[in-house]
Formats: C-alpha cells, sequence, structure tokens
C-alpha cells in the first residue's frame, strides 16, 4: 500500500498484520510502500508445520520479500517480529536496507532468564486450548501500560479472539527456543530500536543491551507505552520510523 520506497512490517506471536500494523499502514503509507506480513499461523496465512523454528519464519519472509520484488526493504519487526528480522539478517543479509526492531527479543533464549522462558513457553502452549474470552484474559494485561486507553486494549483483545489455535504455540515454541545474541555484533546495516519505557515483556534493559551489541544502532524510548509500541505509542512510533527511513532511502 502507498507509494515510495518499501517497509515490511512483522507483527508479533500475539497478533496479525492489521491488527499490529493499522496505524503504520494508515500513517505512513502516504510517504512508502507499506507491506505488513500476515506471517504463517496469523491472520489470512495457513498455519505452519509444528516443527517450524525462527530460521524456517525467517526463510517464509525472504521468500515473501522476493516473491513480491521488493528491492532492499527496510524491514520493521515487533517482539517476535523482531526476532525474525535479526534471523532474516543472518540468513539473507543482502535482503532488508535497514533494521527496525520493537520491544523486540534476540529470542527469548537469548533475552530472558531460563525460567521465565519456560513460563511464557507453558502459557503460550495451555492457551492454545482455551476460549478467547480466558486467552484475552491471559495476555492482554501485559501488552500494554497501566494508563493506555480502554478501547484500545478492547480493539486488541478482539483482534487475538482470531487468532489460530495451532499457530499460535509453533510461533511461541520457535521465538523461545531462539538465542540470537551471536547475529547482533555482526549486524552491518543501520538500525534503530524502539522501545516502551512501560513494557513488562521486553524491558528496557533487553533493547539496551541489543542497542550496544550493534555497532551504530540507534535507541529509542517511548514514554508511557507498553509492549505494543505500534498501538500505544503509534505517534512518536510513526515519527521514528519515518525520520529513520527517511535517513536511509
Amino acid at each position: 500500500m502507498g507509494g515510495g520506497p518499501p517497509l515490511v512490517l512483522v507483527h508479533g506471536y500475539v497478533g496479525d498484520a492489521k491488527g499490529t500494523w493499522q496505524r503504520q499502514i494508515d500513517a505512513l503509507s502516504d510517504e512508502f510502500t507499506i507491506v505488513a506480513w500476515d506471517g504463517p499461523g496469523a491472520g489470512r496465512s495457513d498455519d505452519p508445520p509444528a516443527s517450524w523454528q525462527m530460521a524456517d519464519f525467517a526463510d517464509c519472509l525472504a521468500d515473501f520479500i522476493e516473491a513480491l520484488e521488493l528491492e532492499r526493504p527496510h524491514v520493521c519487526g515487533l517482539s517476535f517480529g523482531g526476532g525474525v528480522a535479526i534471523e532474516l539478517y543472518r540468513r539473507r543479509p543482502k535482503i532488508p536496507r535497514t533494521l527496525i526492531l520493537a520491544d523486540a527479543y534476540a529470542g527469548w533464549a537469548g533475552s530472558l532468564p531460563a525460567d521465565e522462558v519456560e513460563r511464557r513457553l507453558n502459557q503460550a502452549v495451555s492457551m492454545a486450548d482455551l476460549p478467547a474470552e480466558r486467552l484475552v484474559n491471559e495476555v492482554v494485561p501485559t501488552m500494554f501500560s497501566r494508563s493506555a486507553p480502554a478501547e484500545m486494549i478492547e480493539a486488541f483483545a478482539a483482534n487475538i479472539s482470531a487468532f489460530h489455535p495451532s499457530g499460535f504455540p509453533t510461533m511461541a515454541r520457535a521465538v523461545a527456543a531462539a538465542d540470537l545474541r551471536d547475529v547482533l555484533p555482526t549486524i552491518e546495516i543501520p538500525t534503530l530500536l524502539l522501545n516502551g519505557a512501560e513494557d513488562v515483556r521486553a524491558p528496557l534493559a533487553v533493547a539496551q543491551y541489543m542497542h550496544a551489541a550493534i555497532r551504530g544502532s540507534k535507541l529509542v524510548v517511548l514514554p508511557g507505552v507498553g509492549h505494543i509500541s505500534s498501538i500505544e505509542g503509534a505517534d512518536r512510533f510513526n515519527e521514528e520510523v519515518r525520520s529513520f527511513v527517511r535517513l536511509h532511502a
């Protein structure tokens, strides 16, 4: 959608293209060609095999980009999507022109204590069998700051209710097993890190570690914003992305 330099948006494992990125599609398509990816297991895409790892998601994204004949797109990934973007760079470094990593991890195994990784994975696997209402109640409180407007949370909750029950745990297993710390020092393209100051899922310390590991990267902290910064901090998020892509177009 739109025109200008291509910007590919990669959602998290709790989300899909439209539910995560509508504010970016609306705001940034005046200047950029916006392509929001429904990864396997989300939105209108088919579910992936249960054995898929981050490398499989990254290869699928690479094939998607090449099928659309997007030349050196800017790649923006949120949460799980940030890990997919990092793995994409490892496997196909000539595809992305820049990386934008929003509330991202170097994989759960590469960013979180082992007991927290186990807790999250167990939660994700068990939630796949829960009614939509239970799924919403378990997940949504960790996605936004305490000051997020109720209507914003309700809209995202409605999006969660349409999740693929089998795709959800596959994405969780992939990000849980991933340790991408070795990739970070090898990144040689411009990289922007965006992180909500109130993010309890990918705490600021995770972004600070990645910022220190990726030479020449820029870290922007969004005050009062939780994990889904593309929604809760959309205005500042869009300003930062616009400026960064313009600079490196």
